[in-house]
């Protein structure tokens, strides 16, 4: 079992240590606060902190599921990985060892990031144990760039890392991006995307989106996914996005029929005066914990009754 450091300002205030204490929890939160190539609004180093702050005022019950969740798993939550003098490939190696620690400790791993590229570090740690794992992506931009900026590594080309890495990527939500990514998508058969445009005109578009996923996925959720209304502190907002209701209708859906593995939520910018951003986010995180608690494999593994 590994000594980690865990912190007492733990996701959703959790009072009862065998709750939120490493050896006895399931489920692990860890914060990878980097950001170095954000092009537009920065700011998205503070999103982890702000969603474990926020989250100190989400209930404990869902009504919904009509359980306790934390009880169920228990969360730790980890202590901040450090990117003193770390960017690039640098800083994603170390995401990708700090994560297959905690894959190997047998636990649940939740990420939060700044910008969106922490997402290559996560994601190889799953993929390079199981490479039949595919990846979900809800986003704004396809992040299919080869580089931007003259940085392979920016938060606009993780998806063209994850892609070089032979992933099945499936896109969701997506309505901003440029001619070289589209042609990458046309040109790619291990890209799906469901653009916008498409999902806002088709009533069936998520059954037909899970009917492609594999039986074992990673969820990866840029904040700017969401409609601005729903999610406005992001640091490319588009308009447009997914609703609060229908993403949660397919996120039930899609954690109830295939076997979730980890996921992250990243890019939140947060805003002075405004809360409105890192509280939904730290309410998706736990609801989305909570679906995957209804899926047999995952109940099974973490001997969730």
């Amino acid at each position: 079992m590994l000594n980690y450091h865990e912190t007492e300002n733990n996701f959703l205030g959790i009072t009862e240590k065998e709750l939120y204490k490493y050896p006895t929890s399931n489920v692990v939160i860890q914060s990878a606060p980097y950001e170095y190539t954000s092009s537009y609004l920065s700011g998205s180093d503070k999103g982890p902190d702000a969603i474990i702050d926020a989250s100190h005022f989400v209930e404990f019950y869902d009504e919904e599921l009509d359980q306790d969740t934390y009880k169920k798993t228990g969360i730790c939550t980890l202590s901040p990985l450090n990117f003193t003098n770390k960017t690039d490939k640098t800083a994603i190696d170390y995401i990708e060892k700090e994560s297959k620690k905690l894959i190997e400790d047998k636990k649940f791993v939740i990420s939060l990031g700044a910008e969106h590229t922490v997402t290559l570090g996560f994601f190889k740690a799953h993929f390079e144990k199981d490479n039949n794992i595919g990846i979900l992506q809800i986003d704004a931009h396809s992040d299919l760039r080869q580089s931007y900026n003259g940085n392979e590594y920016s938060h606009a080309s993780v998806m063209a890392r994850i892609h070089d890495l032979g992933a099945k990527i499936f896109q969701v939500g997506i309505r901003a991006q440029c001619k070289e990514e589209a042609e990458l998508i046309k040109n790619s058969d291990l890209i799906n995307t469901w653009y916008a445009y498409q999902i806002n005109a088709n009533p069936n578009w998520q059954d037909e989106i899970i009917s492609k996923l594999p039986e074992k996925i990673y969820i990866t959720i840029d904040a700017d996914g969401f409609d601005p209304s729903v999610i406005p502190a992001v640091g490319t907002a588009e308009p447009g996005g997914l609703g609060w209701y229908e993403t949660l209708t397919f996120l039930k859906k899609v954690c109830i029929s295939k076997e979730v593995v980890g996921f992250d939520i990243v890019e939140c910018a947060p805003r002075e005066n405004e809360i409105l951003s890192q509280f939904n986010l730290a309410k998706l995180l736990y609801k989305l914990l909570g679906y995957c608690t209804l899926n047999n494999s995952f109940a099974k593994k973490y001997n969730i009754i």
